[in-house]
């Protein structure tokens, strides 16, 4: 899995919620800081955190993941 890739769609898919960083780093309980960081690609994300960004977005796992090949 892409670090990039995953990290633009964890941020393009928090804008079409409608979340801040703050505001969704708030429902993870975890600090801006650590969103932020998986946001520009530069934390490793941990499966369990992922699982949690997709519930609190409202998507699949899956449709987080996805990766494209190109």
């Amino acid at each position: 899995m892409e670090n990039d890739q995953l990290a633009q769609r964890i941020r393009a898919f928090r804008k079409l919620k409608g979340y801040t960083q703050q505001k969704l780093a708030e429902r993870l309980d975890v600090s801006v800081a650590v969103l932020g960081s998986l946001e520009r690609g530069t934390r490793k994300p941990d499966p369990k955190l992922l699982a949690s960004i997709a519930e609190t977005l409202g998507i699949e796992y899956n449709e987080l993941i996805k990766i494209s090949k190109t």
